[in-house]
């Protein structure tokens, strides 16, 4: 764990790569993919504050196919617009996918896709806000912070691939 100009921060291995998780009092508010690495488990010197811990747990029951949706805090900072996005996107259900119109569709201005596109990118939560589960308009799976190949195997655990689209 390291403490961040806003809060703390703790590394997190997964079937994706390592995870940096931040978090501030009200909520974890940054999710990062820094990479494919070795380690087996969290990488930490102090002991968790409880959210992180929280964070993390979750976070090894949804890679693990134990989990659908997530119960923690979420704290992303972000423009109004961009909060109505993200939390149509946690509307999305597991295991399905929506493109950017049907998203902005949602949030009742259909013609904002480009603007739902630019909201998905600024995402600081990725997984626990579902942004891989938007997909073009024509099904093609377009753009994601993380890489496509982290895309498709999240989509892939979420299809019931379970833990053989994380290899």
């Amino acid at each position: 764990m390291v403490d961040g100009k806003n809060g703390q921060y703790c590394l997190c291995a997964s079937p994706v790569g390592i995870l940096g998780i931040e978090c501030v009092e009200r909520g974890i508010s940054a999710v990062h993919f820094l990479g494919e690495n070795t380690v087996s488990e969290m990488e930490y010197t102090d002991p968790l504050p409880p959210l992180l811990q929280q964070a993390v747990r979750e976070l090894g029951e949804y890679f693990s196919g134990r989990r659908r949706s997530f119960t923690l805090p979420l704290a992303p900072e972000g423009t109004p617009f961009q909060h109505r996005v993200w939390e149509a996107l946690r509307e999305i259900p597991y295991g399905s996918t929506c493109s950017y119109g049907e998203i902005a569709a949602a949030i009742g201005n259909p013609k904002a896709s480009r603007a739902v596109g630019m909201a998905n990118n600024r995402n600081p939560l990725p997984v626990l806000i579902p942004c891989h589960r938007v997909i073009g308009a024509d099904g093609r799976l377009v753009g994601y912070g993380g890489g496509l190949d982290i895309k498709k195997k999240l989509l892939a655990l979420e299809r019931g691939n379970g833990r053989e689209g994380l290899r």
